[in-house]
């Protein structure tokens, strides 16, 4: 069994050998967040705390099993925010003392990434080639790795990461700006397609390589793959000063706490085209420098293969361009289902296997490490 609570979802599910999943119940929080525009973290701790059990009780009943079924326990460490991470942790130590289960401790990153491997599992596909590029971009990380394996084990190497902002948190927070809904980033992938993507050109600073091949190390690659979201923020903000948009913004938000449930869709008419136009052209020129770095790292390191998951993976510009650029350079590209790329538990536990397979247990002073890093 895994168990996810790193952030804004708690999570239970149960996976077999680490390819067949028989449950994944998650309990969402976007309700008690939206009206905040973003995740509060002792709301988050509280709500978990309240959704914890039903949510094991349910993956268990889902699953068909008992709790004394299961050959081990798997939780996510971190990173995350500490006070979900402790609700998480705090519950799977005492469960699996209580049933004499070996307890397991999992890298949420590293839980993204076995989204996408569990499910080429199930869908019966061919392994993806290794060593595979994992672009983990969420609201929160955004990372690649060099993934390989040695035996059961997997071994990841960091090789690019956002100096600042995630690319999920400047969706989040571009919607909140322009006075959509939470999460942003599902509003700002429904509305880009209304709008011109080269109406506002945007564009990210470089910082220039001395190396461009595999021979590249050290701080040339470094600065080569690094990712910063927060110029691109800024200057949707200063665009949304220049054009004084501030009036219809405020009263696109105003009818939209008017409708109960909100959708991407009552937004569009809401949205004049300079709008429309000016999420188009955001959400692409995000796109555009994951996609160019993740594909120029996969060159530079030779990488096999290219793998995408967070929660970003489900922005469908994304998936399409990404798709169409690795049909060009004939490189095999895999995504997660939508619902494996947001936070859940199957993932933590599909991480899990291996680890049980080596007998990497945690021990009694488990505790959550929101920085926790992956790799080197």
């Amino acid at each position: 069994m895994g168990i996810e609570s790193s952030c804004d979802e708690t999570a239970a599910a149960v996976v077999r050998r680490g390819t067949e999943t028989l449950s994944n119940v998650v309990a969402s929080q976007i309700a008690t967040h939206a009206p905040y525009g973003g995740v509060v973290p002792e709301l988050a701790s509280r709500e978990h705390l309240r959704n914890i059990v039903p949510v094991v009780r349910a993956a268990v009943a889902e699953a068909g099993i008992t709790l004394q079924d299961l050959d081990a326990i798997a939780v996510t460490e971190g990173p995350g925010l500490a006070g979900a991470l402790l609700v998480g942790i705090t519950y799977t130590k005492s469960l699996a003392y209580a049933l004499g289960k070996p307890l397991i401790a999992v890298n949420h990153l590293e839980g993204h990434i076995h989204a996408v491997l569990l499910e080429q599992a199930q869908l019966a596909q061919d392994s993806l080639p290794l060593p595979a590029l994992a672009l983990v971009v969420s609201g929160g990380h955004t990372h690649l790795y060099l993934t390989r394996r040695n035996g059961e084990s997997w071994h990841y190497r960091n090789v690019g990461h956002t100096v600042d902002d995630a690319a999920g948190e400047a969706f989040d927070k571009v919607a909140k700006l322009l006075g959509l809904g939470y999460p942003g980033g599902p509003w700002i992938d429904a509305l880009a397609p209304h709008g011109n993507p080269r109406a506002v050109p945007f564009s990210f600073a470089q910082i220039k390589p001395k190396a461009h091949r595999k021979e590249a190390h050290g701080d040339d690659w470094d600065r080569q793959f690094r990712f910063s979201f927060s110029g691109i923020k800024t200057a949707v903000l200063r665009y949304v000063q220049t054009h004084d948009l501030f009036a219809s913004i405020g009263a696109r938000r105003m009818r939209l706490n008017e409708i109960s449930d909100a959708r991407p869709p009552d937004a569009l008419a809401l949205c004049d085209e300079e709008t429309l136009n000016l999420i188009a052209s955001f959400q692409r020129a995000v796109v555009d420098d994951l996609r160019r770095k993740t594909f120029q790292a996969a060159e530079v390191f030779d990488a096999a293969s290219i793998l995408v998951s967070g929660g970003v993976a489900a922005n469908r510009e994304l998936r399409v361009r990404f798709t169409a650029e690795a049909a060009e350079r004939n490189v095999p590209i895999a995504f997660p289902s939508l619902a494996l790329s947001t936070d859940n538990a199957a993932m933590v536990a599909a991480a899990a296997w291996p680890k049980l397979l080596d007998h990497e247990y945690a021990t009694a002073d488990l505790s959550a490490e929101p920085s926790l890093a992956l790799g080197r």
